[in-house]
């Protein structure tokens, strides 16, 4: 695919444009020894990518989410927005790859499976949000990813635009699956820590470094 043909950008967040995936693992951790269980980081940080209801059942039995299920996942998400949201950073040159991308007449959507609240706030950290046409969180979807409810809901906030004019961007093996349900094909990054074979054999269209390195390759 050509990015001069592309019309449309949906950027998936965490791993993408913010450096936040460990911070993830650290939270689950914590979130899960709280409750009695324990797991490698290696099993964690595997999943990450996943909402909370894509998530648990990664870790839990039927039994035990019905029986402490809802109360970790508040738990973890109020230990990560008071504990580890804030020590989130962005990466190198998203405000700058997006000012191209909104320069050439382009469309942005952020998708992401995370909480609407910590969509918004990344969207001020980033401080993008005259640049984008909207966002979608795991709080608008009835599944998170790999689920493709989040790209559907996505694809409803652009303005005319098909599936074939449109490409999203992530870095987890998770956004390609859920965008390949949709008909969307998935430029991965590496900065989420994924490696760039499993990208590939997901089916991601190019791997690139980070935002970084995007814009310097970016043509419009």
């Amino acid at each position: 695919m050509q990015l001069s043909s592309v019309l449309a950008f949906i950027f998936d967040i965490d791993g993408t444009l913010v450096d936040s995936n460990e911070l993830h693992v650290d939270s689950w951790d914590r979130a899960f020894r709280r409750f009695g269980k324990q797991f490698s980081r290696e099993q964690l940080r595997a999943q990450i990518g996943k909402g909370s209801d894509q998530y648990l059942p990664e870790f839990l039995t039927a039994e035990e989410i019905h029986r402490f299920g809802k109360d970790l996942d508040e738990y973890r998400s109020e230990l990560f927005r008071k504990e580890y949201l804030p020590k989130v950073r962005p990466f190198p040159k998203v405000g700058e790859l997006f000012q191209r991308i909104h320069h050439d007449n382009k469309q942005i959507v952020l998708a992401s499976s995370g909480k609407k609240s910590d969509t918004e706030y990344y969207v001020d950290l980033l401080n993008i949000g005259d640049l984008i046409n909207g966002c979608v969180s795991g709080d608008d979807a009835d599944h998170s990813k790999p689920a493709p409810d989040v790209f559907a809901a996505s694809l409803e906030k652009l303005d005319n635009i098909s599936p074939a004019d449109a490409v999203t961007v992530g870095d987890t093996r998770f956004d390609i699956e859920a965008a390949g349900k949709v008909g969307l094909p998935t430029i991965a990054f590496l900065c989420g820590g994924a490696r760039e074979s499993v990208l590939r054999e997901a089916g991601a269209i190019a791997v690139y470094r980070d935002p970084a390195d995007f814009l310097a390759c970016y043509t419009g």
